[in-house]
């Protein structure tokens, strides 16, 4: 899928992930390949992105995440 991590200065992250693991605001939760469409808030905490090769984790203030036809677009209020 292709994720893109996106903050009102800059783009943090652009490319494919196979899993991104959220800090929502109702408790953390993870995206995979083909999820149903989906919008949500996320509270402070880790973003965890597995490409395959590595996991990169990137600490976020808030946001909202939308997941639709195998992209997911998260909209941080800033990367700690």
């Amino acid at each position: 899928m292709h994720l893109e991590i996106i903050t009102p200065d800059k783009k943090v992250f652009a490319g494919e992930a196979n899993a991104v693991t959220l800090p929502g605001t109702e408790g953390q939760f993870q995206v995979l390949n083909r999820h149903a469409p989906l919008v949500s808030t996320l509270g402070k905490g880790d973003v965890v992105v597995d490409t395959g090769a590595a996991k990169q984790t990137y600490i976020i203030d808030g946001g909202v995440v939308e997941v639709l036809n195998n992209k997911v677009l998260v909209l941080a209020e800033a990367v700690l």
